[in-house]
C-alpha cells in the first residue's frame, strides 16, 4: 500500500506519503520565503514523497515565531511562495500550505512586545512563549484573528499551492481556544465545549468560503492535550482538575472532528500534545541541550525567560533528562491508534504522523486501515532517500534517524538539519550535510541559488 495512489478531493498523491510540517531559519527576516527555503522544499520533492506540508506559515503580521520563519500575511509574500510551489510541482510532488498562528506562545521576537502575549485568557506559562504572561484578546481581536485567517487562505490559494492545512494544534492560538486549561473565557469564544471551539468554528467557515468548495482544505488536530506533558508550571490551576492535567481529551476531540467535517473539511491530519515541541508530538529523546540553546537565546526578552534559562542551565543534564524528560520516549507510530479512532467516526481522509521510520510498520499501519496517509518529516530530514531505500525492499535506512529531537529543538536557532553526531564520522561531515539544505551559493550570481 505504501507506493499505491491516493485522491483527496481531485488532488492525486503519488503514494502515500508525505513530508510533514518542517520548519527552519529559510527566510528573511520580513518572512519573506528565501531562495534557501525554495531549495530546501525543492530537494524535498525530489525524495519521492507524495505531498509537502509546509512548515506553520504565519498569518499574523505583528508576531515572528521565530525570527526567519516564513509568514503569509501581506500579499507581497505571495509571489516568492509561487516560485517555490512551482518547482516543488516540476517533480510530479502536491504542495500543502500549513497556516497558524503561535499567539501566547510566540518563542522569540526582536523586541518583546505585547503582540507575542495574545491568547484566549491571561495566564502563567513557564515553557511555552517568552512573555512573563499571556494577555486575553479582546473579542475584536478574535473577530480580526479570524479574518487574518481568512486573508492568508486567499493567498494560499493564489500561490498555485494543492491545498491549505490549518493547524488547531501545537498549543497554538487555535489550540489555545480548544484546551479548556487556556481558555477560561466568559464570552461567546469560551466558557463551555461548544464556545471554546467558536473560533475554529468561524475560521474554518470563512477559510471554505474563501478558497472555495473545489480547493483541498484540512484542519491539524491534536487528539488528546496531555496537559501535563512536559513537565511545566501553567498558571492558574484550572477546576476541574481533569481541565487542567489533561486538557481535551480523544472524546472530545472526536466531537470536535466530528463537527469540523460537517462544516466541510477534505481531511484531518492527527497528532497529539499540546505545545511545540511536546513527548507526544515528537515521540523520542528529550533534547536537553537543544533546550538549553534555545533558552539561552531568549533570556534577554522577559525576566521569565531568564529565570528559565538560569534554571535549565542549572539542571545537571542527568538529572534533567529524569525530571524535566518525563514522558519522553520513542514510540512506533505514536498516532496510529488515535488515527484510527478518528478513521472510525468520519467518512474523510485522515492522516497520521508521529514515529514512523520502518517500512513494516507504515505498511501495516496503512494496511489496518488506521489512516489514509503517513507524515514523515525528522526520518526524511535524516535520509532524504528513505523511499528509495523502501523501494529497494529494505525495512529502513542503515544510517536511521535516532529520533534525538535535535533538529526540532535547535532550529530556532540554528540551521535546519540533523544535529546527531553519532549519525557522522565527524562534526565536519555533520556541518556539511546541514549547510547543504540551503543550496549552494554561486559567487558570481549575487547570493542567488543554482541548481
Amino acid at each position: 500500500m505504501l507506493f499505491d495512489s491516493f485522491i483527496i478531493k481531485a488532488v492525486q498523491f503519488k503514494n502515500r506519503i508525505l513530508r510533514s510540517s518542517m520548519g527552519g531559519r529559510t527566510s528573511y527576516y520580513d518572512g519573506s520565503v528565501s531562495p534557501a527555503w525554495r531549495h530546501f522544499e525543492r530537494k524535498f520533492s525530489e525524495t519521492g514523497v507524495a505531498g509537502i506540508i509546509s512548515a506553520t506559515i504565519d498569518i499574523d503580521d505583528n508576531r515572528l515565531s521565530p525570527l526567519e520563519y516564513p509568514k503569509l500575511s501581506d500579499d507581497r509574500f505571495i509571489a516568492p511562495l509561487r516560485e517555490g510551489v512551482k518547482a516543488v510541482h516540476q517533480q510530479d510532488c502536491r504542495y500543502i500550505i500549513q497556516i497558524g498562528d503561535p499567539g501566547g506562545q510566540t518563542q522569540t521576537s526582536l523586541l518583546s512586545q505585547d503582540a507575542d502575549a495574545k491568547s484566549a485568557s491571561a495566564g502563567f506559562d513557564l515553557l511555552y512563549g517568552y512573555r512573563n504572561h499571556t494577555i486575553a484578546m479582546t473579542t475584536g481581536e478574535v473577530e480580526r484573528e479570524v479574518e487574518e485567517f481568512e486573508q492568508a487562505a486567499r493567498r494560499v490559494r493564489e500561490t498555485g499551492a494543492d491545498g491549505i492545512e490549518v493547524t488547531a494544534s501545537k498549543g497554538y492560538i487555535i489550540h489555545q481556544f480548544l484546551n479548556p486549561a487556556t481558555n477560561r473565557r466568559t464570552d461567546r469564544y469560551g466558557g463551555s465545549v461548544e464556545k471554546r471551539f467558536q473560533l475554529l468554528r468561524e475560521i474554518v467557515t470563512r477559510v471554505r468560503a474563501t478558497v472555495g468548495p473545489d480547493f483541498l482544505f484540512g484542519i491539524r488536530l491534536s487528539a488528546e492535550d496531555y496537559n501535563y506533558l512536559p513537565v511545566n508550571l501553567r498558571l492558574p490551576i484550572v477546576f476541574p482538575l481533569r481541565h487542567y492535567f489533561f486538557g481535551n481529551r480523544l472524546e472530545q476531540n472526536l466531537s470536535y472532528a466530528q463537527e469540523l467535517e460537517k462544516l466541510g473539511i477534505d481531511y484531518l491530519h492527527v497528532d497529539s500534545g499540546f505545545g511545540f515541541i511536546n513527548p507526544k508530538g515528537n515521540p523520542g529523546a528529550y533534547p536537553i541541550d537543544g533546550i538549553k540553546l534555545f533558552a539561552n537565546s531568549t533570556r534577554h526578552l522577559s525576566a521569565k525567560a531568564a529565570v528559565r534559562a538560569m534554571l535549565i542551565n542549572c539542571f545537571p543534564a542527568p538529572l534533567a533528562r529524569v525530571t524535566l524528560g518525563l514522558g519522553w520516549r520513542f514510540t512506533p507510530a505514536a498516532n496510529a491508534d488515535y488515527a484510527l479512532a478518528f478513521k472510525r467516526v468520519l467518512k474523510i481522509p485522515v492522516i497520521s504522523n508521529g514515529g514512523f521510520q520502518r517500512r513494516d510498520i507504515i505498511e501495516d499501519t496503512l494496511s489496518a486501515g488506521k489512516c489514509d496517509l503517513i507524515a514523515i518529516a525528522r526520518p526524511l530530514l535524516a535520509n532524504p532517500d528513505l523511499l528509495r531505500v523502501f523501494a529497494a525492499g529494505r525495512n529502513e535506512p542503515d544510517n536511521a534517524c535516532t529520533f534525538c529531537n535535535r533538529c526540532c529543538s535547535r532550529t530556532a536557532v540554528l540551521p535546519l538539519g540533523c544535529y546527531e553526531e553519532s549519525r557522522f564520522r565527524s562534526q565536519e561531515e555533520m556541518k556539511q550535510q546541514i549547510l547543504a539544505w540551503s543550496g549552494t551559493p554561486d559567487p558570481a550570481s549575487d547570493g542567488r541559488e543554482i541548481s
